[in-house]
């Protein structure tokens, strides 16, 4: 799985003067404080926000607005920039103050089942239809509550992906493991020789779900977590739950992670650092990070980036072509923007979100657009194997799991990444969690 090209610095650059471009352009205004008159909805003549990402693939989305607002002088989009667990707490306090910026990027579930039942969002069903049918129906239909549309993907889809280091997997002189035999095996190896198997960002606690979701569903299927979501009685109390939990706190004893995981911040694509810098193994995370090896480390993701499944686990119920992570992020309308930042929103998201310009370049950056008929593409594109790898693992998976802390209401998502970290940390045990959770059905 080995690329065997070196793009240049130009990405590099193009990604920054983006960045420069957007924050001179931004209006200054910090999120949960009302704009002025230079940006956000409380602007005129049809101005109006978003807030996006900063790192992965995004710079390709910085990139849609610039286009946008040089075509339409009279419908500016104004934009600032986040690190994710930055934004994650600014949009939960800018949404239910009636401060949120037009374009609301979500990971639907039950963050985006709030918005609608508290109005905040506009149903943009008919007005939308187009862009939806040609969108991947197992992505599209996460942005559906009751049926009707009230998000829309806007970037590219993110599965879990297991990247490693081939580098370090050559001079150990074992394989790649693709069973959970093979992969305890891995981890005594590595930890003879003073290599962390698993890069882990435990400080910023989410990406710990990666582990406990395919666990979950390489041992029990989907329907497990199903019946957390349906809110079913003891439904957290399933045994594929706590073998799950229980098969954590073995790699952790065995120092799968390392002893300083829980000082590793994902913030910084800190976790990425010590793979590519050849002090970690491997790294379970979402395919976004798959652009960010390549602009912080391109000889690495050059020669040496390797990238497969989760592996599989003997007696298992789930389908090992089952993947967790993301179908997309996505755009919704703020309900409490002015009508003419609406409908400058709106006319983004329909001329401008998966248009030619901004498929080539999520293809270019090597970020996955969720569209469909998009294969000759992938197939001549420089990141043509990772890329027609990754789109494989969507289209062939009977089930994609959105992740838990988005599937979840926020109360319940909170506790449970509470509660992971201490599995993780060693600070309670299965039995407990189980309970722990039980009690917030």
């Amino acid at each position: 799985m080995t690329q065997t090209r070196f793009r240049t610095a130009a990405a590099t650059a193009l990604a920054a003067a983006v960045t420069l471009s957007l924050a001179a352009c931004g209006g200054g205004a910090e999120p949960g404080e009302t704009p002025d008159a230079t940006g956000g909805d409380q602007a005129t003549g049809g101005e109006a926000s978003a807030w996006i990402l900063t790192g992965g693939g995004w710079p390709a989305i910085a990139a849609s607005f610039e286009r946008w607002n040089e075509a339409n002088p009279d419908q500016q989009i104004n934009v600032e920039e986040f690190e994710n667990d930055a934004f994650k707490e600014k949009i939960r306090t800018s949404v239910g103050s009636g401060q949120a910026p037009t374009l609301i990027m979500n990971w639907t579930g039950g963050t985006l089942a709030s918005y609608v039942g508290n109005d905040q969002v506009v149903d943009v069903t008919d007005e939308t239809q187009e862009l939806v049918d040609r969108v991947m129906p197992s992505v599209a239909q996460n942005g559906q509550v009751d049926g009707a549309t009230y998000a829309v993907p806007m970037n590219d889809v993110q599965p879990v992906i297991l990247f490693y280091n081939e580098e370090l997997f050559d001079q150990a002189g074992i394989e790649v493991p693709t069973t959970w035999e093979e992969t305890l095996a891995a981890v005594e190896t590595f930890t003879a020789e003073g290599i962390v198997p698993f890069s882990l960002a435990g400080a910023s606690v989410w990406p710990e779900l990666m582990w406990i979701q395919y666990l979950t569903d390489r041992i029990g299927g989907p329907e497990v977590f199903q019946a957390v979501i349906d809110g079913a009685q003891g439904a957290w109390s399933d045994p594929a739950i706590t073998e799950a939990l229980e098969k954590i706190q073995e790699l952790v004893d065995a120092g799968a992670f390392g002893d300083g995981f829980a000082s590793v911040d994902a913030g910084a694509s800190a976790d990425a650092a010590l793979v590519h810098t050849g002090r970690a193994a491997m790294l379970l995370q979402g395919s976004w990070l798959y652009a960010t090896f390549w602009n912080d480390a391109p000889e690495f993701a050059g020669s040496s980036l390797g990238f497969t499944t989760f592996p599989t686990i003997e007696g298992g119920a789930g389908d090992p072509a089952n993947i967790v992570g993301n179908p997309a992020n996505f755009w919704s309308i703020s309900s409490s923007a002015e009508e003419s930042a609406q409908q400058t929103a709106l006319d983004y998201i329909n001329e401008f979100v998966y248009d030619d310009d901004q498929i080539q370049a999520m293809i270019d950056a090597g970020s996955l657009p969720p569209v469909t008929g998009i294969e000759d593409q992938l197939a001549g594109s420089e990141d043509a194997e990772y890329l027609t790898f990754a789109y494989g693992m969507v289209q062939d998976a009977p089930n994609f799991q959105l992740s838990w802390d988005q599937a979840l209401p926020a109360d319940q998502a909170q506790e449970l990444l509470t509660n992971l970290s201490q599995i993780f940390l060693g600070q309670i045990t299965p039995e407990q969690f189980v309970d722990n959770m039980n009690a917030t059905l």
